[in-house]
């Protein structure tokens, strides 16, 4: 009798997927401390979600659970940093809960559509907020100077332009799936 239950295959880009939502513990608890090793820690795993889908892409180890898990994880991570961010006090509340609440009605598109057997691509609004973001949140995590670049302030520019990226590529997303789901 075959088994219903599916199988997951642990390939290099799922391992990579799942050393994102792993770190977050050591981002949460070296960074208040140690912002260095805290903005290295979020760089290098923010880094596996480009090598991840890389990897995946290349050597033909794309999967449905790699599908589903990498926005997650990407998520994970993104909505960890940003409630430290406001527990440090770098970012406002509203602004992360305004990122956090497009993050979660990104991937729950995501999931309707992919249970209907409908894939939402990655749209490029969403990869330059991506972009944004990080920046901003790395240059929110080391705060300080850097070559005369006041971080807290490149980061706080680049969190408003985050946002507002962050806005517009929800509303294209959410579109994307009404139109497909019509």
């Amino acid at each position: 009798m075959k088994s219903s239950t599916p199988t997951l295959r642990f390939n290099l880009p799922t391992v990579l997927t799942l050393s994102r939502v792993f770190v977050i513990p050591v981002f949460l608890i070296v960074t208040p401390d140690y912002p260095h090793v805290g903005a290295f820690v979020f760089t290098l795993a923010s880094l596996t979600d480009w090598l991840d889908g890389y990897l995946a892409r290349k050597t033909g180890a794309v999967t449905k659970f790699g599908i589903l898990m990498d926005p997650i994880a990407d998520k994970f991570l993104v909505i960890s940093a940003l409630v430290l961010l406001v527990n440090l006090a770098r970012i406002s509340v509203w602004i992360a809960a305004v990122l956090i609440v497009r993050e979660f009605l990104v991937t729950a598109l995501r999931v309707v559509a992919l249970s209907k057997g409908m894939i939402i691509p990655a749209e490029m609004g969403g990869k330059v907020k991506t972009v944004f973001q990080f920046i901003a949140i790395v240059s929110l995590v080391l705060g300080g100077s850097l070559l005369g670049i006041d971080l807290y302030d490149l980061g706080t520019v680049l969190i408003w332009v985050a946002l507002a990226l962050s806005v517009f590529s929800g509303v294209k997303y959410t579109m994307s799936f009404w139109r497909q789901t019509a």
